[in-house]
């Protein structure tokens, strides 16, 4: 089985996120950078398959500016076997990777995608469904366990009210959670066997895609700061805080 990764490079999830003066978007200059925390669970799961034996290559994908052959470099040292890197400089949207995705799974015969269930910077939750429409694929999102035997899956689902099992066969599509796995640390020497992995370097129009953006980003701001809590001096009075100013009760 061979498994496709898609990774996204993004604003390292530690950091505090910073708006641009004039509202235009958010700070990328001077700004360290990182995997997708979602992404790099999904590679995490894709290596513990190969190891498991049920996955036999994995191959790591970014849709992205040059700067994120740093991010699939992270991938190889984690254990990928190979990268790709679709170079875009402009603003990407989940349509536009989906149809990339697409055509590498299908240039890469791949027999299952594995991908984050959202990108911490936009979080639209959207590419990993809109790539199982257009493939035509079965679809997971939400994965907390996988599970293979021979050509079928099994995936537990997290929801609002539990988890769902669910089973599809393969080849197929599927977006995991957070507390699908805990991803490994690259060590120094596989750090070092990474740069001599193969990644290759693919320009957008080569794979037939568009990837013009299709919306307007009108305008980005901070959310507004919380205002300060004040003491009370009796339940009673609480009570009737909650009931008079707050009104979340009656």
């Amino acid at each position: 089985m061979k498994v496709l990764v898609a990774v996204k490079r993004v604003v390292d999830a530690n950091l505090r996120v910073r708006v641009k003066r004039d509202g235009s978007g958010v700070e990328l200059d001077n700004v360290k950078m990182a995997m997708n925390p979602f992404d790099e669970i999904a590679l995490e799961e894709a290596i513990r398959l190969k190891e498991k034996g049920a996955a036999t290559e994995i191959v790591a994908v970014s849709v992205g500016p040059a700067k994120a052959e740093d991010t699939l470099r992270q991938a190889l040292a984690m254990g990928a076997d190979r990268a790709i890197l679709v170079q875009h400089d402009g603003r990407t949207e989940p349509l536009g990777v989906a149809k990339v995705l697409k055509a590498l799974a299908a240039r890469e015969a791949a027999d299952l995608v594995l991908l984050g269930k959202q990108a911490i910077d936009d979080d639209s939750n959207q590419t990993g469904q809109m790539l199982a429409a257009l493939m035509g694929r079965g679809q997971a999102t939400f994965a907390s366990e996988v599970e293979v035997s021979g050509t079928t899956l099994r995936v537990t689902r997290e929801m609002d009210g539990g988890l769902r099992v669910v089973e599809l066969a393969l080849p197929a599509v599927v977006t995991v959670d957070l507390r699908l796995n805990t991803p490994r640390y690259a060590s120094l020497p596989a750090i070092m066997k990474a740069r001599s992995k193969p990644l290759a370097k693919v320009p957008a129009d080569e794979l037939g895609v568009d990837l013009a953006p299709r919306l307007e980003v009108l305008h980005t701001e901070e959310p507004p700061a919380r205002k300060g809590g004040i003491m009370v001096g009796s339940v009673a009075e609480l009570v009737d805080k909650l009931r008079t100013e707050a009104k979340v009760i009656r």
